[in-house]
């Protein structure tokens, strides 16, 4: 599949990365958001929130599982799977009824939900740098791989790119 790799050198960084996907973003689809603990997952995703107009906090959603937002008629859940106790528990959870077309998921933690887990459009790997983070944005899906190549011109422009573009994982 195709990704790009970029640095990211700050929490401000990080939040532009989301906003940037969340305007290229149509509705319907998956990002799968991948790092340590304190890599930069929510910040992401609260760059995301904030620029699709939601005004308040973006929190973590680590013990409620999942926090919905209505943001100009787009469905927006945000999973964090961090303290999932068994995969199973996103069945009593009723994991499927979120996942109705044109809904955008952005799951934190996404290994922990093992099979239950909707397959990724996109997956966000966020990796320790001596300098802040690396980035690998990887497309997965035809949807993935739109977003992706859309929201590359502003990542090029803001961004320093660690790998050249186009890679292909083997």
């Amino acid at each position: 599949m195709t990704y790009f790799t970029y640095l990211i050198s700050s929490p401000e960084t990080m939040e532009t990365v989301g906003a940037t996907l969340a305007l290229t973003c149509g509705s319907g689809c998956v990002l799968h958001l991948i790092g340590d603990l304190g890599a930069g997952k929510t910040t992401l995703v609260r760059g995301f929130i904030h620029a699709l107009g939601h005004p308040g906090l973006v929190k973590s959603p680590t013990y409620t599982l999942v926090e919905p937002y209505l943001l100009n008629n787009r469905r927006i859940y945000h999973f964090d799977f961090y303290r999932l106790g068994h995969p199973e528990e996103l069945e009593y959870l009723g994991i499927r009824d979120y996942l109705e077309d044109n809904v955008i998921c952005l799951i934190e933690w996404p290994e922990r939900g093992s099979y239950f887990t909707p397959p990724a459009d996109i997956l966000v790997r966020i990796l320790p740098h001596n300098e802040g983070r690396v980035l690998e944005l990887e497309g997965v899906s035809t949807i993935g791989l739109k977003i992706i190549y859309d929201s590359r011109p502003r990542f090029d422009n803001f961004f320093k790119v660690v790998k050249s573009l186009n890679q292909t994982k083997i």
